[in-house]
């Protein structure tokens, strides 16, 4: 059996991944927010059976439940006495996003971005590394371009994702004397939900009257970006097909640019000075 276990699998590219590691043959444990999403899961994964999809509640920010996650993988692998058991794949892809100009995204967001995208995930790790070393498995960190190219008023998004990619880097050359792998994964733009919830969040931004002179036209600029952004993301599916190959190539690479404006971004960052990166940027959002 070859096991694995998913954060963020409710919807998008963590249930894309889960199902598909499932169709593969994998056992995987499907880290969902509530009983609602476990219901949808299961219901979505009926069709498959070469492998098998097992939703678990897990908060990354509740160390109870990262605590219960760990024993089931120990159960889930015949650990016997007190090991540790075996863990396979460990596929980090719990995350929310904040948005707003700096100034006016609260303190209380910025401690909720970074407790979700970036505490969550290292707190998972530590609890599963035993089984990982156990199994000589693999760590993917589902990061982003917004990691590596950062842009206006997602400020706290991207550099939660750029602390991942610092994490993923350290943790690559850490792990490799217990021979396990680690390599972060990079979308551009993914048709997921998490465009409504942004849709909602650039509607929620007020300016206050003292601002507008500065910040005017950033909510309408917010928005223009959103819909433009989710026009032109791929499938979920395209991404958890990357993860796949990531968790079962023979030479697990450090990277996946995933996407093509992704992979656009990163040139246009590495090849333009930054002054005239940021024209650019704010000619594009009209502000």
């Amino acid at each position: 059996m070859t096991l694995a276990l998913i954060t963020g699998a409710s919807t998008g590219i963590g249930e894309a991944t889960a199902l598909r590691l499932a169709r593969g043959g994998w056992t995987v444990l499907a880290g969902v927010r509530g009983e609602q999403a476990a219901s949808t899961l299961s219901e979505s994964a009926r069709g498959v059976t070469s492998g098998r999809v097992i939703p678990l509640i897990l908060d990354v920010t509740s160390e109870e439940q990262i605590a219960q996650a760990a024993e089931r993988v120990r159960s889930e692998s015949g650990a016997a006495g007190d090991g540790a058991g075996s863990l396979d794949a460990l596929v980090n892809n719990a995350g929310v996003g904040f948005g707003g100009p700096i100034e006016l995204v609260t303190l209380d967001e910025w401690r909720k971005q970074f407790e979700v995208n970036l505490v969550g995930a290292v707190a998972v790790t530590q609890a599963l590394l035993p089984a990982l070393r156990g199994a000589r498995g693999r760590i993917v960190f589902t990061s982003s371009i917004g990691g590596r190219v950062s842009t206006p008023f997602i400020a706290p998004y991207s550099a939660s994702k750029h602390a991942i990619e610092a994490v993923g880097d350290a943790l690559r050359v850490e792990l490799a004397s217990s021979n396990v792998r680690v390599a972060l994964v990079e979308p551009g733009s993914v048709a997921t939900p998490i465009w409504d919830k942004s849709r909602a969040e650039a509607q929620r931004v007020q300016i206050p009257e003292r601002l507008s002179e500065f910040y005017g036209k950033v909510p309408a600029a917010m928005s223009r970006a959103i819909e433009d952004t989710a026009r032109r993301g791929i499938p979920p599916d395209d991404v958890a097909k990357v993860i796949e190959r990531a968790l079962t190539e023979r030479r697990m690479k450090a990277r996946y640019l995933v996407g093509r404006d992704a992979r656009v971004q990163l040139v246009m960052r590495r090849l333009l000075p930054d002054l005239a990166f940021d024209r650019i940027i704010r000619r594009y959002l009209g502000v």
